[in-house]
Formats: C-alpha cells, structure tokens, sequence
C-alpha cells in the first residue's frame, strides 16, 4: 500500500513539473529544465565524437585527406550529409568518405610536369623531370615513333596546369605506348 502511495506521489509531483510551466510560463521551471538539457546534449555530444576521414581522390590518382570531428549523429544523418560520398571503410570511431574529382590534383595545378624517364615511361613529376621527384608514372612510350620535338619536349617537361591540357596530354601520347607482347 505503501508503495502505490509513494508511485502516487511521484506520478502528481511529475504532473506538476510538466503542467506547471504551460500554465505560468513565467515560473522559471521551464527554463531550468532547458539549461539542464542542453548543458546534457553538449556533454554526450563531446563525449560521442568520431572522425570524419574525407578521401578526394583526382583523375591523376592523387588521394587527398581532410579529417573532419563529427559530433556523434545517427548513421542516416552521416549518410545524408555526405550523400555524394562513398563509404571506403568504417569503425566505430570513425568513417572514411571517398569521392572522385573530376579535376587534376592541387598539387599538379600549382607544380605538375609530364615528362619522360631513361626508360621510356611517361611520369609526372613534381616540379622539372628528375630521377628524384616522381609522382605517378603511366606507360611506356615507343621512343622510335615519337616525334624529335615532342621528345624534347617531355625530356625538359610539359607543365600541367589544367584539368583538359593534362588529358590532352594523355591522348595525344597514348598512340606511343608500347604494347605489351
């Protein structure tokens, strides 16, 4: 009997709380359950934060990474927020995001060159063709058909500064690689 008045109790007492302030919105109840609330949401968001890995991968094969700290939100909302994103791989204390750039990376806009190596392969380096600063390498190139000047050329090397002077590029030395027998 005890008990049901205690639960009786506790059922009136909550009532209150919770009637109280839609009847005198003034009485401050209200307000302190907000600040109590909230100061509760900011203490779990800072407690259930994860990374957030944004993988940008360009049409030279160049991966960038920029780590992002996301508060902890539902799987639907990630998902929506990065919705033209592909999922790479995921733990429980974070994710990874890749997305394809139709561009060339920032790093061949500001230093990219195609060039050539001792062996034939066409490579983009960064900065002037070296032994030492090599960022990809294509195919082999049939040296024989080749024209002089075009030699010359990627044995100095050819800047890259945009997205369609790199593809063209590409296009016109893909008829002098070498097939594999």
């Amino acid at each position: 009997m005890r008990m049901i008045r205690v639960f009786s109790y506790f059922v009136v007492t909550m009532a209150i709380c919770l009637l109280l302030p839609m009847w005198y919105p003034e009485s401050g109840i209200m307000k302190l359950h907000t600040v109590y609330a909230n100061a509760q949401i900011v203490n779990t968001v800072k407690s259930h934060s994860f990374k957030v890995i944004l993988e940008r991968k360009y049409l030279d094969g160049e991966i960038s990474q920029e780590v992002v700290k996301e508060a902890f939100l539902s799987n639907e909302v990630i998902f929506t927020k990065y919705k033209d994103w592909k999922v790479i791989d995921s733990h429980s204390d974070h994710i990874v995001f890749r997305k394809q750039i139709d561009d060339i990376s920032p790093l061949l806009k500001a230093n990219g060159y195609f060039g050539i190596t001792d062996e034939g392969i066409l490579t983009i380096y960064n900065g002037k063709p070296n032994h030492f600063n090599i960022i990809q390498s294509f195919f082999q190139i049939d040296i024989k058909k080749l024209e002089s000047h075009k030699q010359l050329e990627l044995k100095h090397g050819i800047p890259i500064k945009t997205r369609s002077n790199y593809l063209d590029v590409m296009k016109s030395l893909k008829p002098y690689s070498k097939k594999e027998s």
